[in-house]
């Protein structure tokens, strides 16, 4: 069993920055970030492998960056040159099969969530 606690979210104006953190108990291999944008369905922004591969949305790459501490067992999500289109509710997962992949079906254990706004 799992557990992960995601903080970090906020309200920012577009072109800000945020990070999000998640917090992880008991074994992780694959983490990635998704979020629920309004309306829509969830999906996959990064992910990261215990060997540090990593793997991005299309719609995020080289504004969002993904890394971990294995010594704290934290994931992170840096946002920067954020816009409104970013503004959701991010879940971070852990998966500890073939997990490289940005399809949310393979994550067994998520967090509750914490929500990003960003305003133009």
């Amino acid at each position: 069993q799992v557990q992960l606690v995601e903080s970090g979210g906020g309200s920012v104006q577009a072109g800000g920055s945020l990070r999000l953190s998640c917090a992880a108990s008991g074994s992780t291999y694959y983490m990635g970030w998704f979020r629920r944008p309004p309306g829509k369905e969830r999906e996959g922004v990064a992910l990261i492998g215990g060997a540090r591969m990593t793997k991005y949305a299309d719609s995020v790459e080289g504004r969002f960056t993904i890394s971990r501490d294995d010594a704290k067992n934290t994931l992170y999500l840096q946002m920067n040159s954020l816009k409104p289109e970013d503004s959701a509710m991010y879940y971070c997962a852990t998966c500890s099969g073939a997990c490289y992949t940005l399809s949310p079906r393979p994550y067994a254990y998520w967090g509750q969530g914490t929500q990003v706004t960003v305003s133009s």
